[in-house]
């Protein structure tokens, strides 16, 4: 692609000679038809810009750059490298519902919108409701009663719609399963990642706000709201009836249980376990940090008598 074009769909001014180019390089491994990000004035004493197709950079590197390379300015570098990056992304082979039915399951009442693209052994239930732009990876499921909206991503190997987990014990100790009767709502712009699982709702449904972005292994239960361009990363896991505020950011591997409900702007670290409200935005961290196993036997057993001793030195509890 010429850098004249590249220019244009990346919101950059091109400075020096027009030229095609083919990829994207890192600093660690120049090409004469590849374009590099240069983010940092720091690595200009290290690097041959003249070995590199050209450069994406800022106005203020600009001008510190000698060499007669080819530049992309921009003012936002982060997002004119997305922009370029998904220039050259390569695009899987999915496949349209108008030539490839034979390697889809679909059920009844199904409407599906504009430009839907799938993976293999793609499967959709009955009264599903699928907006324009959307893509299902290989091996997904969409169970019945489902509603997704416009420009959607889901990757490989997830299930949206699934049973949720909700059981009653009886007094003879066992147990009888809750049948799950509400749906699994995602809205406009949700990205994904493969191996998720989102469960129906019980009675009302569970909700995936607009521009929220859902890493690989995540789970979310039965009931579940979670707010507008929040974003939740690997391994993470919300139990039923929670309610997750806008533009919340959880860390990777963190449980929150059942009935939890957070503001807006909320953060919370890896591997934390929220077991009360946030009612105030900021970052919240509820873990120990990692220390010898012996001193943490020790740790351990004197964080298991505090109540004891709070007991014992009559101190109010908060």
């Amino acid at each position: 692609m010429r850098l004249s074009v590249i220019s244009n769909l990346i919101n950059a001014t091109l400075i020096g000679n027009d030229k095609d180019c083919s990829s994207i390089a890192s600093l660690n491994f120049p090409s004469k038809d590849a374009i590099v990000l240069l983010s940092s004035q720091k690595y200009l004493k290290d690097i041959d810009l003249n070995k590199y197709g050209a450069v994406l950079t800022t106005q203020e590197i600009c001008e510190l750059i000698s060499s007669n390379v080819s530049l992309l300015i921009t003012k936002d570098i982060q997002k004119s490298f997305i922009l370029l990056a998904s220039l050259f992304k390569h695009s899987s082979s999915y496949s349209s519902l108008d030539n490839n039915k034979d390697i889809v399951f679909l059920g009844k009442n199904i409407n599906i919108g504009k430009n839907f693209r799938f993976g293999q052994n793609l499967v959709i239930e009955d009264n599903v409701t699928i907006g324009d732009n959307v893509t299902v990876g290989h091996n997904s499921t969409i169970c019945h009663d489902v509603i997704i909206g416009n420009s959607v991503d889901i990757s490989n190997c997830t299930t949206i719609g699934s049973e949720g987990f909700g059981n009653f014990r009886t007094k003879d100790k066992l147990w009888m399963h809750i049948p799950h009767l509400g749906k699994v709502v995602i809205n406009d712009r949700v990205s994904i990642g493969s191996n998720c699982c989102i469960d129906r709702g019980t009675i009302d449904d569970t909700i995936i706000d607009s521009g929220v972005i859902i890493d690989n292994h995540v789970h979310i239960a039965h009931n579940v709201k979670i707010g507008c361009d929040s974003a939740i990363a690997a391994n993470s896991a919300i139990a039923g009836s929670c309610s997750i505020g806008k533009r919340n950011l959880i860390g990777g591997m963190v449980g929150i249980i059942d009935h939890i409900s957070t503001c807006d702007d909320v953060v919370i670290s890896a591997t934390s376990t929220i077991t009360s409200n946030i009612i105030k935005p900021g970052t919240y961290t509820g873990i120990f940090p990692t220390t010898m196993h012996n001193s943490w036997k020790r740790i351990a057993f004197w964080v298991s008598k505090i109540d004891k001793m709070a007991k014992l030195l009559k101190i109010k509890r908060i």
